[in-house]
């Protein structure tokens, strides 16, 4: 017997990337960043006033809010924080998603989607990308009838990022609110962050859990027009985004510079790292994101458990269409060179 709500006995919950702890492994599973974040993040923690840790955090981060919004030269009210991207997205749902509703999703994208809308119960309507993974042109379409709409972009877990013009027709054409998830955009050449100044039904959602370096404090920062801010205000919990948190993820806005240059670093050796898979015999997805989809010359899931018997970590997900590729995280350039190694040896043992 179960004392659960109905819709969830029946769901899968998400199963985020394995972090194993039987030995030392080299992660390149959960596009975690390998360099550390900003030093002025270090300054910020060795000058915490220990008295605001028995104090609540301010509310609605607005310090935070007005550092974020300035990158759209916006108001503070442009912008929410909340506790990692997938707070935002959890927001979201409870903020424009009743039971039994409609949400549309791309397939193949983050598996978070689906599970956040089992949770709300909602329906599913499923936008599949095409035979190339990119976005169809009746996508609008195709999601007719839902509140939410929401497009990975660059997508995960295929790192391509679909044309800015496909983008803007889509923002015309859905009726509801479409959340364009950007946790990759800063690896990316462009993004949609200046829709939501276009654009009165558009979010855009970003993570400093990546380009950052910042996966441990979990934040993340949503920018819309401050009429669809302030509905999802309502939603949020009291205190969501904690004072370190507020504190740190301010330090590293301000030093964008920096992010810029560890980005820009993982870009190269992204170029590389594709270069020497496909010369290995690898189908490699064009990415624009800090990891690679990548289809091996031999069985993918066999691959991963090799790798990982080598202590490599790559992801590997048993959906269909991406059951071929494995997911490779965008390490340092001493972690992808070894990495580039065991697969050959792999390979050349005849897996």
């Amino acid at each position: 017997m179960s004392y659960a709500r109905a819709n969830i006995s029946r769901m899968s919950g998400y199963v985020p990337g394995e972090q194993p702890k039987d030995k030392q492994y080299t992660k390149l599973n959960t596009n975690e960043n390998p360099y550390p974040p900003s030093p002025k993040v270090f300054e910020a923690l060795a000058n915490l006033n220990p008295e605001c840790l028995r104090l609540y955090s301010e509310p609605v981060s607005r310090d935070l809010r007005g550092i974020a919004s300035e990158w759209i030269g916006r108001s503070p009210e442009w912008a929410l924080c909340g506790n990692g991207s997938d707070d935002l997205l959890t927001i979201a749902f409870r903020t424009f998603v009743d039971q039994d509703q409609p949400v549309a999703y791309t397939m193949p994208s983050y598996s978070l989607y689906p599970v956040l809308a089992d949770l709300q119960g909602a329906q599913h309507r499923v936008v599949e990308l095409d035979d190339h993974f990119r976005l169809p042109l009746d996508a609008a379409a195709r999601a007719r009838g839902a509140s939410l709409f929401i497009v990975s972009r660059p997508n995960a877990p295929t790192g391509n990022a679909f044309p800015l013009d496909a983008m803007h027709q889509l923002c015309k054409d859905f009726e509801g609110v479409l959340w364009i998830d950007e946790a990759y955009a800063d690896f990316a050449d462009d993004n949609c962050l200046e829709f939501v100044t276009q654009y009165p039904n558009v979010v855009v959602s970003r993570t400093l859990s990546k380009s950052y370096s910042l996966a441990g404090i979990r934040l993340g920062v949503a920018f819309a027009n401050p009429d669809l801010i302030s509905e999802m205000m309502k939603v949020k919990d009291s205190y969501n985004v904690n004072t370190m948190t507020q504190l740190v993820g301010a330090a590293a806005l301000r030093d964008r510079g920096y992010m810029r240059h560890i980005a820009e670093r993982i870009r190269a050796t992204r170029s590389k790292v594709t270069g020497e898979l496909t010369a290995l015999g690898f189908h490699v997805l064009p990415s624009q994101a800090n990891f690679l989809l990548a289809e091996p010359p031999c069985d993918a899931e066999a691959l991963f458990l090799a790798l990982r018997d080598r202590g490599f970590l790559v992801r590997y997900f048993k959906q269909e269409r991406i059951r071929q590729f494995i997911r490779v995280t965008i390490g340092t350039e001493e972690q992808m060179t070894a990495f580039a190694e065991t697969v050959s040896s792999i390979l050349a043992a005849g897996l």
